[in-house]
């Protein structure tokens, strides 16, 4: 692998040199065993690690790359100019699950800002065996602050010569030689091959055994990537393991298929990590349990082909796609098992949502009858993994369900076989529920499939925190709307008015339609309807304005076309960043004389008494809240006794997809047919006609006959 910090200065390759010495001491000086250095780049916000030691460059080159903006503790670092110190795998998944969802093996680590008065070189990182509940101590804390210091102080040195320190390459690997092998004679006597690797993935030494691996025509072990050397090794159902002993310092078994003669022999892989390497023994198995694979099929051409990231793209755009569209916390999860269930071979699905201090089943779909019921309102010092998944913030995977009984002895188990995945389902920081993915095999988890199912989970969380919020605002909204809108109308002599209101099923369901009948004095009344454009808690508090000013204004005796500029203009002051339509008809019930105007508002229909039924041809002005110089005309009628004048929102006559006229044409027929009964009737069977059960809208409509 070859470094290319930029060229420019006197000696381009000190800047490589003053970061690997660094590294190096500043790993050995607190007791790690890995460590590096990202250093700032030409673009903007984006940090490349310049050195790497302790680790195999290639198995990581998923984080040689790292944006300043990123939910992780070397961008946090860089942001702050603070140190980051995670003492274990718990403290990590608590402050940065992201990190903990592509690396999840027990390691601690260390990162130090290099900074020098206002300059912000990079950050200088160490990698260590994790402690448990003990934070990183004071001695270690000033070590590495201080080498951090001191590299900030040669950076600037550099500059000042005029090498700029900024790196666009790759990572330059410094490998630190591992003690010569010895007890050769001893381990050659074993059938089982052993090999020791130091940190980059070289093979320092092989016994005999293992060099049978390759047979006597292949190259010689020693000096070889071991994963090169014994490519059935590199699959990159393997990676996570190799990560996971790298990174900490638990052994790891696993099971792999040797893919030279004879082929699809199983052969048990053990790996022992030590401050220097890793001992790795490979020797016969009987056939595996599971064999832990990414989520494609055998038949794809693998992870990391480019088919495998396009899957792996789309799942969560697709995901995101369609959580856009659900609106309450079942459509979340009716969207989860349609899009996530398939997507990643999973049968069973289970989503709790916190409330208060307990956990409490929203969904299930595929587990047995009843068996979740037990599970259902537990606490949170509960010790269950769909709990502990939440309050650790921690994603939880299990190969098989030994792996989940082993983990948590005497819990309740619905099959002998499977895997199971449980997810903290959080958002913005705040913890919403946790999902349960359940699947009928064996399987393992890639590091790929790991950071995608977090990612995942992080959108299923905002999509059911936007859900909670919907129904508390769909709540509140309800309620403002019910008391906004006339619990009761007028009872007068020669006039019957009805009203009615539905609010739209689809979205928030509560808009600004309303409806009003007024006494202005002198025996008149007037009637009103309008629309507010949106919906929601503002929608209705705007309508709750408007209806006030409109009543306002009418009881003082102002003409119509007075009312609905008057209107117009408090809606210009309020500016609430929304505006109205509105029809207004003052009728005198004696002699039935009407004075309407209208304010871009749908136009009124008239049934006469002899059932004949026309829209009318009211005159208009522009809907309220647009122009402050707009003039309302008014349109002179007279309404005969037996007549029903209807007024009515746009909701009632338009459909996505048909054309509003013919909404208007479908509701003017209805009205003529309605025989002669009583007016709550007729309001009762024009809304219920014509708003189905899918409305995008709500609904509001008003009639008038005078008797």
């Amino acid at each position: 692998m070859t470094a290319r910090p930029d060229s420019g200065g006197p000696d381009p390759g000190a800047l490589a040199r003053v970061l690997a010495r660094t590294c190096v001491d500043a790993v050995a000086a607190v007791g790690g065993y890995a460590g590096g250095v990202y250093l700032r780049s030409r673009s903007e916000g984006l940090l490349r690690m310049a050195v790497l030691t302790g680790l195999p460059g290639p198995l990581f080159r998923p984080w040689w790359r790292m944006h300043a903006n990123r939910p992780y503790p070397v961008a946090e670092a860089y942001r702050s100019g603070q140190s980051v110190h995670l003492a274990d795998a718990e403290s990590a998944m608590r402050l940065y699950p992201q990190l903990m969802a592509g690396l999840p093996f027990p390691f601690a680590s260390l990162y130090e800002p290099v900074v020098h008065g206002t300059e912000r070189f990079g950050v200088l990182l160490v990698l260590r065996t994790a402690t448990p509940g003990v934070p990183v101590g004071a001695v270690d804390r000033e070590r590495l602050r201080g080498a951090a210091g001191r590299l900030a102080g040669e950076l600037a040195a550099l500059v000042a010569s005029g090498a700029p320190v900024l790196w666009e390459g790759d990572p330059v690997c410094v490998r630190v030689p591992a003690p010569a092998a010895g007890a050769r004679e001893t381990l050659d006597r074993l059938a089982e091959a052993v090999l020791s690797v130091d940190r980059q993935g070289l093979v320092a030494f092989a016994n005999r055994a293992a060099e049978d691996l390759v047979g006597p025509a292949g190259p010689k072990l020693p000096g070889r990537v071991l994963w090169e050397a014994l490519p059935w090794l590199a699959h990159p159902a393997y990676e996570d393991h190799f990560r996971a002993v790298f990174m900490s310092s638990e052994p790891v078994h696993f099971a792999a298929r040797r893919g030279t003669p004879p082929p699809g022999e199983w052969l048990s892989v053990g790996l022992y990590p030590g401050a220097d390497g890793v001992t790795v023994t490979i020797g016969a198995t009987a056939k595996r349990a599971y064999a832990p694979a990414p989520v494609v099929r055998p038949a794809s051409a693998g992870l990391g082909s480019p088919a495998d990231r396009a899957s792996a793209l789309y799942r969560p755009v697709a995901l995101a796609i369609a959580l856009t569209e659900a609106v309450t916390a079942r459509q979340v999860s009716a969207v989860v098992t349609e899009e996530l269930l398939p997507a990643f071979g999973g049968r069973q699905l289970a989503i709790y949502l916190l409330d208060e201090r307990h956990l409490h089943l929203a969904w299930e779909t595929g587990f047995p009858r009843g068996f979740l019921r037990p599970f259902d309102g537990v606490a949170l010092d509960a010790r269950l993994p769909g709990v502990e998944t939440l309050t650790s913030g921690r994603a939880l995977f299990f190969e098989s369900m030994q792996h989940l009984a082993a983990a948590y002895p005497g819990i309740p188990l619905d099959a002998d076989v499977g895997a199971r995945a449980f997810l903290p389902l959080i958002a913005s920081g705040r913890p919403v529920g946790s999902c349960i993915l359940g699947f009928d095999t064996p399987r393992g988890f890639s590091p790929e499939e790991r950071t995608v199912l977090t990612a995942l989970a992080g959108l299923i969380a905002q999509a059911l925190e936007r859900a909670r919020r919907y129904d508390s605002e769909a709540a509140l909204a309800r309620g403002l709307q019910a008391a906004l809108l006339p619990q009761r109308l007028p009872v007068r002599e020669h006039v019957t008015t009805v009203g009615r209101y539905l609010p739209g099923t689809q979205g928030m369901d509560v808009g600004g339609d309303w409806y009003d009948v007024i006494e202005t004095g002198g025996g008149r009344l007037a009637l009103v309807i309008g629309d507010v454009q949106g919906h929601g808690v503002a929608a209705a508090a705007t309508m709750g304005q408007l209806r006030s000013a409109v009543r306002a204004f009418a009881v003082t005796g102002s003409t119509p076309d007075q009312v609905m500029g008057g209107t117009n203009q408090l809606l210009i002051d309020l500016d609430p960043g929304q505006f109205a339509s509105c029809c207004y008809v003052l009728l005198d019930p004696a002699s039935g004389v009407v004075r309407a105007v209208r304010a871009g508002h749908p136009q009124p229909l008239l049934r006469r008494p002899d059932g004949r039924t026309d829209v009318l041809d009211l005159a208009g002005g522009v809907v309220l809240g647009i122009d402050p110089q707009a003039t309302y005309p008014v349109t002179e009628l007279r309404l005969e006794t037996g007549s029903v004048l209807a007024l009515y929102t746009d909701g009632l006559v338009e459909k996505p997809g048909t054309d509003i006229d013919v909404g208007v044409e479908r509701l003017r027929a209805a009205l003529a047919a309605a025989r002669p009964v009583p007016l709550t009737e007729t309001a009762d069977r024009l809304i219920t006609d014509a708003g189905g059960a899918d409305r995008p809208d709500d609904i509001a409509l008003l009639l008038a006959s005078r008797t």
